[in-house]
């Protein structure tokens, strides 16, 4: 999959068909979308292109309430050329970008830039400056322009629409098992690994990878789970992950990530980790003993082998 950014130097496709969206997540509602993109792309003899944006819009037009994020931009990119897209156009997103008309936004992406034949978007789809841009301006620009224009819904799990939002909202209730049947594979994050406050090794019994996840992604609620880890050169273990405070010795301001790999002896200082999430296994706990504490995480450790049994 080829990826640029809005106003480098980019490919000149004869025609494309294009999608547009945020696709945080990438989840299964979205991957219909985009199989219905490369299928139709096809029997146009065009380029299939997905245009997103450098960072969520939300972000620019409401911080204050701009959500959690599902996937970083490197994650995101990686699933999009699984589902098998030749083309991704990274928009800038700015104050600029924000108060862009809808016309003024087709105008230079979709027919410019990528010489769009074809848009499929989401039936519920609004783009431009107040949202104002819906599937009906679509089809009236594309009309002008010489695209069609294709709004689908998105895959129904339970008589509801697979949404980001609905995904979000599991992950943060630390329900992961539902979260992945909608995304489609397991919750993930991403973090270098860091130095923490070294008892893991030296008091617990248990060295953990402390892993240092960037502010805007969504962690799953406070409490013990079962997941594996994989490391840079692909390698994947299970493991017990704590995400939480570190009540019995302290507070902790924000929640840590810290996985325990299982069957694992080895320097993990440094290197960039990817944690996914498989089931939740308990709430955190405060201890009245480091002893209390070693005992649960023994039968937190033997709870996460049952529960990735056959699955690792």
């Amino acid at each position: 999959m080829q990826v640029f950014c809005l106003g480098e130097s980019a490919p000149q496709p004869v025609g494309t068909a294009v999608t547009i969206g945020a696709y945080d997540g990438v989840h299964l509602g979205h991957r219909a979308l985009l199989s219905r993109l490369t299928s139709q792309a096809a029997a146009l003899g065009v380029a299939s292109a997905v245009v997103t944006f450098d960072r969520h819009p939300a972000t620019v037009v409401r911080p204050e309430s701009a959500p959690l994020l599902l996937t970083d931009l490197e994650q995101k990119l990686e699933l999009l050329a699984d589902c098998g897209i030749d083309l991704t156009l990274l928009v800038p997103f700015d104050r600029g970008r924000a108060d862009e008309t809808a016309e003024e936004f087709v105008t230079e992406v979709l027919v410019d830039a990528l010489a769009a034949r074809l848009v499929v978007v989401g039936e519920d789809f609004h783009f431009g400056h107040g949202r104002k841009g819906n599937v009906a301006l679509l089809a009236e620009l594309g009309a002008r322009h010489g695209f069609d224009t294709e709004g689908v819904p998105l895959d129904a799990d339970a008589g509801s629409p697979v949404s980001s939002t609905r995904i979000r909202a599991l992950v943060a209730a630390g329900d992961v098992a539902a979260a992945a049947a909608l995304l489609g594979r397991e919750h993930e994050i991403r973090g270098q690994v860091v130095h923490g406050d070294g008892r893991g090794a030296t008091e617990l019994g248990y060295p953990t990878a402390n892993v240092a996840v960037p502010d805007g992604i969504a962690l799953p609620a406070v409490g013990i789970y079962a997941g594996h880890y994989q490391r840079p050169d692909g390698s994947r273990h299970a493991a017990a992950v704590s995400v939480g405070r570190r009540p019995t010795f302290y507070e902790a301001a924000n929640p840590l990530v810290e996985a325990y790999l299982l069957d694992f002896d080895g320097d993990l200082y440094g290197e960039e980790a990817r944690v996914a999430f498989t089931t939740r296994l308990r709430d955190e706990q405060r201890f009245g003993s480091v002893g209390e504490l070693v005992a649960q995480m023994d039968r937190d450790v033997l709870a996460a082998r049952a529960a990735l049994a056959g699955g690792t």
